[in-house]
């Protein structure tokens, strides 16, 4: 074999070798990326999955009768959006409510009418977080439908004729309106007080009362079994609604985010279009 000739075979068992070490790291190099890749894909879904457990089971929600049709439909959206959850309500009067609620009734959120009814329930450290206020309400005359008695202020309300309907002075509603009695200098005396405004409203619903001090928010409730007057009163009346969850909620993660649906942009809007003013900043 000539010279050239073992040059050009050393050449070309170089250059094999080279190409098959070249080979061994690029499949060792693949074999590390998959390596890797795997790991990573094992261990997101895991995390995912531990930041936003499932919510299941059933929030018992007490809150002030003025809120029944807004409430009712967040527990609506909020079943919806949580499956294997349900909202159940008690309605009524805000200082009926805090008394049961101190007086060991299983619930997980309190929402009230007044900051006064819900220190009911806080001056006995009943509740878990500290209430914030999430909506508040101003009153309005509800009369009979074409306000037949001709009603336009709140002293049209003492004429002796008229048979007028009040909340009870313990309920927020009552309170507010007393206010506003007092700081006019009337002299109102009902021919019943209620122990909620649902009460108060049904009565001139069903023709038994001539007119009914209530909220603004009921009267859009009711549509036209009842005639809305409003009165500049009762801007200096108007109540701010507070909410908190309470100490002993049973479920108290999925109470957390009802009350985060409450407080949300989607929550406001259901409460605003039900006649509720937004909390002050």
């Amino acid at each position: 074999m000539t010279r050239s000739a073992r040059r050009t075979r050393r050449t070309t068992r170089s250059l094999q070798v080279a190409g098959v070490s070249a080979a061994a790291l690029l499949a060792l190099s693949a074999c590390s990326s998959s390596d890797d890749a795997s790991s990573d894909s094992s261990s997101t879904p895991k995390s995912s999955a531990s930041s936003s457990p499932k919510l299941t089971g059933t929030v018992t929600v007490f809150a002030a009768a003025s809120l029944k049709e807004s409430f009712t439909s967040l527990g609506k959206e909020f079943e919806q959006a949580h499956p294997g959850t349900k909202v159940t309500f008690n309605f009524g009067g805000s200082d009926t409510l805090a008394a049961s609620i101190t007086g060991g009734a299983p619930a997980d959120v309190f929402a009230a009418a007044s900051p006064k009814t819900m220190a009911i329930v806080t001056d006995k450290k009943d509740a878990a977080t500290t209430p914030a206020t999430f909506v508040r309400n101003q009153l309005e005359i509800a009369t009979l439908p074409g306000n037949p008695d001709k009603v336009s202020s709140l002293k049209d309300l003492t004429k002796s004729d008229l048979k007028v309907v009040l909340c009870d002075k313990t309920v927020p509603c009552g309170a507010a309106a007393q206010k506003a009695l007092d700081a006019s200098h009337l002299k109102l005396i009902p021919v019943s007080y209620e122990q909620d405004v649902k009460s108060a409203l049904t009565k001139v619903e069903l023709k038994e009362a001539d007119a009914a001090v209530v909220y603004k928010t009921d009267v859009k409730a009711a549509g036209d079994k009842v005639e809305g007057v409003e009165f500049p009163e009762s801007a200096d009346a108007i109540n701010d609604y507070p909410i908190a969850l309470l100490k002993d909620a049973p479920n108290a993660e999925a109470a957390k985010a009802f009350i985060a649906l409450v407080q949300s942009p989607e929550g406001q809007k259901v409460l605003t279009a039900a006649g509720f003013l937004k909390p002050t900043a």
